[in-house]
């Protein structure tokens, strides 16, 4: 997500910058200026997603590099901060995705990434699209991966659901059984294993010894997503995660 911050006044957009970097995604590429020009100059050539734009600047107002910035990309999100009410009427008419008075916090920024004109969509970026809201479902190329073992997709998700910590072969056995299947949950490591190799994405998933993990790095995941404070994700979250496994439990207050 391409976030560009215009004000200026210094301190103003030092605050703004600081509230945005806590309400917005980590991977999140913040540009601040506070010269409208030069923000317009060095971005109209790339995409922008959200713009937060104070009003009333000197050279370029507000409203005036939303149009600009509008007429580029007609579906960027403008979303007009200042400490004048008396621009809001003008600000709407732009259609713009929201208004912030000053000072500007992360909740009120938190508060308008949630009503966003045009919402961003999450980027699948990795060979693996991997959701845990609802049902747990694992995607390549936008189908259902397929596991032979329906035990197998389950331990995919637990690994998923422990962020990258290696589980050990006892820990595994506990929580998918009541009883001792060691020697079958080999069988179901083999079979995550040529599944994933069919997919072309059997770096996803390591095993050592008597331990296996993901590598968090390489999987597209709504969870995960959600705790870095991805509006998006926040959105998809219902209450339900992993809903078809007992053990599956989301702590949507923690921060990691």
């Amino acid at each position: 997500m391409r976030v560009l911050l215009v004000d200026d006044e210094e301190l103003q957009l030092v605050r703004l910058k600081e509230s945005c970097k806590n309400a917005l995604p980590s991977d999140s590429e913040i540009l601040a200026y506070t010269n409208p020009l030069k923000a317009f100059d060095e971005n109209k050539d790339s995409k922008i997603d959200i713009a937060f734009l104070d009003i009333e600047m000197p050279g370029l107002s507000g409203v005036q590099l939303a149009k600009k910035l509008k007429t580029i990309n007609p579906t960027i999100n403008i979303i007009f901060v200042t400490a004048y009410n008396n621009y809001a009427v003008e600000a709407y008419s732009m259609h713009a995705s929201g208004y912030i008075p000053k000072p500007v916090n992360e909740d009120k920024i938190k508060e308008e990434l949630e009503g966003l004109r045009y919402p961003i969509k999450l980027e699948e970026t990795k060979k693996l699209q991997v959701k845990c809201f609802g049902n747990f479902e694992v995607f390549c190329n936008k189908e259902p991966l397929k596991f032979q073992r329906s035990k197998s997709k389950e331990l995919f998700a637990y690994l998923v659901d422990r962020e990258g910590a290696a589980a050990n072969i006892n820990e595994l056995n506990a929580v998918l059984w009541d009883e001792d299947k060691k020697s079958y949950l080999r069988n179901l490591i083999v079979d995550i294993q040529t599944t994933l190799k069919e997919a072309g994405a059997e770096d996803v998933f390591i095993k050592r010894r008597n331990e296996c993990y993901i590598d968090v790095d390489k999987i597209d995941c709504d969870a995960y997503e959600y705790k870095k404070n991805n509006p998006n994700a926040v959105r998809a979250y219902r209450g339900e995660y992993m809903i078809q496994y007992p053990w599956a439990f989301f702590d949507s207050d923690s921060d990691i």
